[in-house]
């Protein structure tokens, strides 16, 4: 791509649109303006959707939607100790109920999750067990878009996240932030932001070797009123890219991450909500929950390191947040649990009901849930008893203004009682 620089007194410049706005760097950014659809800019993937006008930073409670691909195993991260079926399901895999922690006479966490033990005696964890769709879907693309775009009959790919944030106050493509893989949840018409690495957000080739912005002024030049489909996408991404630099800001406090692909992800996120960029809603996809096989035991196999990994990520995220931690609410969803029954190969095969947790602020901690009672057949689910849309639900009505009739069209949620004030 050639271009002809831009002047680099921007009081030279005859664009009005450059006269009128801050002629600071970050003023030329925002007055590229906003509007666009998708585009990569060096490491970063920046979507944001149409009509997208800047908006000042929102201070409100910051929703974290962690995503456990792969559906895990919720009777192991949350055992039934109190149901004798769970133990003649599970003769090798069983979590045997001494070494539960936070126990009470029916439930108890895998002892992996020790590490949440503070959030949870101090009641900021809840745990809501027989979760899921209201129907089994055992297909994980299949059951991953159900749980994500929340409507069930419709034909629009509108997720239940884009629905939230179109609804909040504010339209900056930083109000919702992926880090990592974006989820079906943020897809349809209102814009976001999505990023793999947050120091590594950024417009190519504007850096240490162009320090007087050289490549902005040739990109803005050559963009700024531009009729091709594609500028309204560049102009909104270098805008959304310039405001995400007070999180960049940010330093990790706690040393407590793992050095995991979660633990990375979460210090990112608590990056981003203390640098107060007006992130509203932030998804993190994580791991490799899908355990056919090697599952294990406590001494050995995957979920003992995914849930230590789960654990110590989350805890160490809360910690780093520091008073930031008051607003924010972190909600765990899988898009479907495992069977009952063990298998051949220290693991289990798909099922139906699962786990979620919530952790954070406006929480009311503890076990929730109904629970209908595990049966033993090698076909044996976990019966959904709570529709997972009712737990969302709770978090939205509590901690957003938006309807959750706005969100969950055509659903009535019923009280789980996971949320203060629900």
């Amino acid at each position: 791509m050639t271009t002809t620089p831009l002047p680099r007194t921007t009081g030279d410049c005859a664009c009005p649109e450059f006269r009128g706005a801050d002629l600071s760097r970050r003023g030329f950014l925002r007055g590229l303006g906003l509007a666009g659809a998708t585009m990569t800019i060096g490491s970063a993937v920046v979507t944001v959707g149409p009509s997208a006008p800047a908006a000042a930073a929102d201070a409100s409670s910051v929703l974290v939607v962690l995503s456990m691909r792969g559906a895990a195993d919720g009777l192991s991260l949350v055992v039934p100790h109190g149901d004798p079926v769970y133990y003649d399901a599970r003769p090798r895999i069983a979590v045997a109920a001494e070494r539960l922690v936070a126990k009470d006479g029916f439930f108890g966490l895998h002892p992996a999750l020790s590490p949440l033990l503070p959030l949870w005696q101090q009641g900021k964890v809840a745990a809501v067990h027989a979760t899921g769709l209201a129907v089994p879907n055992r297909s994980h693309f299949a059951a991953m878009e159900a749980v994500e775009d929340a409507t069930p009959g419709s034909s629009e790919r509108v997720g239940w996240l884009n629905r939230l944030i179109g609804d909040l106050p504010g339209t900056s493509p930083l109000q919702a932030v992926a880090v990592g893989s974006a989820p079906p949840a943020l897809y349809g018409p209102q814009p976001w932001m999505g990023f793999d690495r947050l120091d590594e957000v950024g417009v190519a080739g504007d850096d240490k070797w162009d320090p007087t912005d050289d490549r902005l002024r040739s990109l803005g030049k050559m963009w700024q009123r531009s009729r091709s489909p594609l500028a309204p996408a560049l102009r909104s991404a270098m805008a959304a890219v310039d405001e995400i630099g007070p999180a960049q800001a940010q330093q990790q406090r706690s040393s407590a991450f793992p050095k995991s692909d979660l633990g990375k992800a979460l210090s990112s996120v608590s990056r981003t909500i203390r640098g107060d960029v007006g992130a509203s809603v932030i998804t993190v996809d994580q791991g490799d929950w899908d355990m056919h096989s090697d599952l294990g035991t406590l001494q050995w196999g995957r979920m003992q390191h995914n849930a230590d990994d789960l654990a110590r990520s989350i805890a160490a995220f809360f910690e780093d947040l520091g008073p930031a931690a008051d607003r924010v609410t972190l909600v765990t969803v899988s898009e479907f649990g495992r069977r009952v029954v063990e298998n051949n190969n220290y693991g289990l095969d798909h099922g139906w009901g699962n786990v979620m947790f919530l952790v954070g602020a406006g929480v009311r901690g503890g076990y929730h849930g109904t629970w209908a009672g595990l049966e033993a057949g090698n076909d044996a689910d976990l019966t959904v008893t709570t529709d997972y849309r009712s737990v969302l639900s709770e978090v939205v009505r509590t901690r957003t203004p938006v309807s959750t009739a706005t969100v969950f069209p055509h659903f009535s949620p019923e009280r789980v009682g996971a949320m203060v004030g629900a």
